[in-house]
């Protein structure tokens, strides 16, 4: 009989949340999970793999990943062009955004004030926010969604600062890992 490794209740009520359990959080206990599943990383998955759950290791991070039957290709799109949106916002804010950037919300809108292509693009994530009609709310929404599904942080309450987990690759690498033949390119509308 395989050993349950000690800190599996809490990995799973991270990680079956669709969240991530990053290196680099500004929150001490996750940093511990991680250091724990980093220890004992086969346990952990072959655990998880007896109660239908798949852990993966990214750069710096773990999360779950679930069979293709259990969730469908549209959802997964729509989810997808989610983050594809969010990152090209955020990558037009900053061409370096990424793990370990940290930014404040104060900053994204004095340059929405002077960046034609990033209000627009906030414009264009409007969709993702319903009921929210000024870009203070629009971002603020974003960051919120960034924040609960564990792609940043709010490293600092009074200042309003945010750190960008390592977690952000797995957006970065979805982006990357799609694949448009050249001969097909010009057929896609921009």
């Amino acid at each position: 009989m395989s050993v349950i490794p000690k800190q599996s209740a809490n990995v799973f009520e991270i990680l079956s949340k669709g969240q991530f359990i990053c290196s680099n959080s500004t929150k001490e206990h996750i940093r511990k999970l991680y250091l724990a599943i980093n220890e004992d990383f086969d346990a952990y998955r072959t655990y998880f793999l007896g109660i239908n759950m798949l852990l993966e290791e990214g750069n710096e991070y773990y999360h779950f990943v679930r069979s293709e039957y259990r969730a469908e290709i549209e959802r997964k799109l729509e989810i997808a062009m989610k983050w594809i949106d969010i990152l090209d916002f955020l990558k037009t804010f900053d061409h370096g955004f990424g793990s370990g950037m940290r930014f404040r919300m104060a900053d994204i809108l004095v340059r929405l004030g002077v960046d034609a292509d990033l209000k627009s693009k906030l414009e264009s994530l409007r969709k993702y926010t319903t009921g929210k009609d000024k870009y203070a709310e629009i971002l603020a929404k974003i960051l919120d969604m960034l924040e609960r599904d564990n792609f940043i942080e709010l490293e600092n309450d009074i200042s309003q600062e945010y750190k960008t987990l390592a977690s952000f690759a797995y957006l970065e690498n979805l982006v990357s890992a799609i694949d448009i033949p050249e001969d097909i390119q010009h057929e896609i509308p921009e």
